[in-house]
């Protein structure tokens, strides 16, 4: 994967919460040491990593109501912009959403609307609750809102195995495609459905969020005749190691990876994300066919 240096970041898709410092890279709350602290970050990861935000409540803590971009404007403006973390996913912010902002009209006949992702350091304050860091990555459809701690990153090389660069834009482009769910709404139509039918509420949201697999691969596919304002390509190349890739990310979080690394049986019952197979499978074939319309996990369930 080479990201385009001419490229412009466009820092006005984020909104930076980690304080008037800006971050730095990947400070923030240490990494879970132990057993005790792995088997929280693998419960909290089945509960929501990924996911549309449900579940959150108020825990407490909280970022700042506004984010502060000022220091990531400057140091996302300077030559080594591509070496900063921070900057690098807010260039793949930018390419996921020129990618739909083409591609929900053209696919769907609606119009994209843009949806920040806000970066934040231990904890926030969101439409859906209040959030720390070991829920994940997630999208809150009340606010319409990406979140996430850049420090998951690390715990995703580090704890569960997924430490190639494109595991970071998949993430982010899953994210987005829940966004997509919520506007073309996929997502009210899940929550409706798993109200009149309780007993199929983790079926059902284990199709939500492999269509949102299935929505990142078709962005991958698509990702590098995407452009900032100006017409510059934000990618130079994506490669097939890169897309391996994005398919061992998907593997590493699948519901039966994490419950067996938290060191209980596999319960199907309580899958909510789907399997590795699962996630792989729909992540493929979105990349396949670089087509979002042949994402439909449902079928005749809503």
């Amino acid at each position: 994967m080479e990201l385009n240096e001419n490229a412009r970041i466009d820092t006005s898709q984020v909104e930076d919460r980690r304080g008037s410092g800006g971050g730095g890279g990947l400070g923030g709350i240490p990494l879970p040491s132990g057993k005790g602290g792995w088997i929280g970050l693998v419960v909290a990861l089945l509960v929501v990593l990924a996911g549309g935000g449900a579940g959150l409540t108020q825990i407490g803590g909280g970022g700042e109501g506004q984010g502060d971009n000022t220091a990531l404007e400057q140091k996302c403006a300077a030559e080594n912009a591509l070496d900063q973390l921070d900057c690098r996913n807010t260039l793949y912010v930018n390419s996921i959403q020129a990618y739909w902002r083409e591609a929900l009209p053209q696919h769907f006949g609606k119009p994209y609307q843009e949806s920040d992702t806000v970066i934040f350091a231990q904890a926030v304050n969101t439409g859906c609750g209040a959030a720390d860091s070991g829920v994940g990555p997630f999208y809150c459809p009340a606010d319409d809102h990406v979140y996430i701690d850049l420090t998951f990153y690390q715990q995703l090389a580090d704890q569960l195995g997924a430490p190639g660069e494109f595991a970071q834009p998949y993430v982010l482009a899953h994210e987005y495609g829940h966004h997509v769910q919520d506007l073309l709404g996929t997502e009210a139509q899940m929550r409706r459905q798993q109200q009149r039918d309780p007993g199929n509420a983790n079926r059902l949201s284990v199709m939500l969020e492999l269509q949102a697999d299935c929505y990142a691969g078709a962005w991958a596919k698509n990702a590098t005749g995407t452009t900032d304002a100006s017409g510059q390509k934000i990618f130079k190349s994506i490669s097939q190691r890169d897309i391996q890739e994005g398919l061992d990310t998907a593997a590493a979080i699948g519901d039966d990876t994490l419950q067996k690394k938290a060191g209980g049986r596999i319960d199907e019952s309580r899958f909510t994300h789907g399997t590795s197979a699962q996630r792989q499978e729909w992540f493929g074939r979105g990349h396949e066919t670089g087509d979002p319309t042949s994402c439909d996990t449902f079928g005749n369930a809503l």
